[in-house]
């Protein structure tokens, strides 16, 4: 039977905030952090063209690894290819003990390009949209849904920790659907292989 959570303690949240990357899910989470009151730092590569506009939006941005340093939870929002050679230079030097991980796809975990050490929680918040609609829906009051997994739990608390996060970004107004990084990777990966670009449609035809 599914598990669908719809609210979260906020309160598991009460310190600070890195998220990593300012793309697409990257400005929408960072944004709806804020907006749901969460201390929020934006880590970017000193040359990142996203710099000037995080700034813009009111958002303090640093360095990845001081964005990272004296953070309790860090979300890595990067493109999957290059999230490997970004946490094993830049953010796992700086990550405090017990400092969470999140992840909005799994991709990385689960086929262990990332491989964090115990005593941490690894999480995952994958809202089921694109993070311009992310931003949108929560702002018009709404949400989006979205997945949580845990991968590793350190602390005994980190699915809380996933619903809270899940929840200061809009997904709990909808819903969130509990599940493994192993089912939301594979499911993704054929969604967007088999059926998005074409896949079935080219099987049926040959």
């Amino acid at each position: 039977m599914a598990t669908i959570h719809r609210e979260g303690n906020l309160d598991l949240l009460a310190g600070k905030v890195a998220v990593v990357g300012y793309g697409s899910q990257g400005h929408a989470h960072a944004l709806n952090l804020r907006d749901s009151g969460i201390e929020v730092h934006v880590g970017l590569r000193p040359d990142s063209s996203s710099w000037a506009t995080a700034e813009d939006a009111g958002l303090a941005v640093s360095a990845i690894p001081d964005a990272v340093r004296g953070a309790d939870l860090v979300a890595i929002l990067l493109p999957d290819h290059v999230q490997r050679s970004v946490y094993e230079g830049e953010i796992a030097p700086a990550l405090e003990p017990g400092g969470a991980l999140l992840f909005a796809h799994g991709f990385n975990v689960h086929f262990g390009e990332i491989a964090p050490p115990p005593g941490h929680d690894v999480i995952m918040v994958a809202p089921k949209a694109p993070g311009h609609r992310v931003r949108a829906l929560y702002e018009s009051g709404a949400g989006t849904p979205g997945l949580v997994a845990v991968a590793q739990d350190a602390s005994g608390r980190a699915l809380d920790r996933a619903v809270a996060y899940g929840t200061a970004i809009g997904c709990g107004r909808v819903g969130m659907l509990e599940t493994t990084f192993a089912e939301e990777t594979e499911s993704d990966l054929f969604g967007e292989q088999a059926v998005l670009c074409g896949g079935a449609t080219a099987l049926v035809q040959a």
